[in-house]
């Protein structure tokens, strides 16, 4: 193998997603969200009682902080959640091995390949948001640094991969349909990967950690986790996070539990005191909170 096809191979190897999302403060029920904002859903089939806001309040003391309407933390508030006590099973049906990681379950496919793996679950929910907002916007960087824009793609300019280079190729011009978006997306998902990802993104601090912010640690292994929501103490100022990820193989997302206490639950408190930041099947170090630009 060469050297840029193992590169390119990095594709979420050994990654895994976690998300955490800022909370919103007064209501548990999405304003005016739906399948619209979440297109894999099918029509009419979005529970606004089964989403990430209604079922995970802020904890006692704690207030879900405010979000620009229309964002993407706003946007991931409200994801869809499969009912309580729903298992996490693999891209081909298995049950996970672990099923003590996770609080929720979030309702959406995994496709039918090994693909969907940690990065690429952030990359999944990031390109989500930008096609329900505007598909123009939508582009990501494989692992050889190739910028592929959805606007691209659809046009008939693609790519194809001949021993270490990454090579301009054709394909019919389509239609920005989602069932299109999601064939761009395997294509991204199979030769991009965390260390592409972390290119992507910029450092910040993690006491200002915000929702859609990514936990990562580019490389092979390597592991990236969504922020999906934060919420603030009134009086101390402390955040805490809701956090979601994949791993491998593909698998469904899940929100993770934390077990910390005083939240407990899948609250999960950031201390940006702390050297590390552990989750249940990664640590990260304090150093690798990451945001799109």
């Amino acid at each position: 193998m060469t050297y840029l096809s193992s590169l390119l191979g990095l594709v979420s190897v050994g990654c895994a997603l976690a998300i955490a999302t800022a909370a919103h403060t007064p209501s548990a029920v999405a304003p005016a969200f739906g399948t619209g904002h979440y297109q894999w859903l099918p029509q009419g089939k979005y529970n606004a009682q089964q989403s990430l806001a209604a079922r995970f309040p802020a904890p006692a003391g704690y207030e879900r902080t405010k979000l620009a309407a229309g964002s993407f933390g706003e946007w991931l508030r409200y994801l869809p959640l499969l009912p309580a006590g729903t298992p996490v099973h693999l891209y081909n049906g298995q049950l996970k091995g672990r099923q003590d990681v996770h609080a929720a379950v979030l309702n959406m496919d995994t496709g039918t390949r090994d693909l969907q793996q940690c990065a690429d679950a952030v990359i999944r929910l990031r390109g989500e948001y930008l096609f329900s907002q505007n598909p123009n916007q939508v582009h990501f960087h494989l692992t050889s640094g190739n910028d592929v824009r959805f606007q691209d793609w659809l046009q008939g300019r693609t790519f194809r991969v001949v021993g270490e280079d990454v090579l301009p190729a054709t394909k019919p011009i389509e239609a920005p349909t989602h069932p299109v978006f999601r064939r761009y997306l395997d294509q991204i998902f199979t030769y991009a990967g965390t260390l592409s990802l972390s290119r992507e993104l910029v450092a910040v601090p993690l006491g200002q950690v915000q929702p859609g912010d990514v936990l990562i640690r580019g490389g092979s292994p390597g592991h990236a986790v969504l922020v999906l929501d934060v919420a603030v103490h009134q009086s101390s100022g402390q955040r805490v996070v809701l956090l979601g990820q994949s791993y491998m193989p593909a698998q469904q997302v899940h929100v993770l539990k934390s077990g910390q206490r005083p939240t407990s639950g899948a609250w999960f408190t950031l201390d940006a005191n702390r050297e590390q930041v552990v989750t249940p099947e990664w640590t990260f170090g304090r150093d690798e909170l990451k945001r799109f630009e």
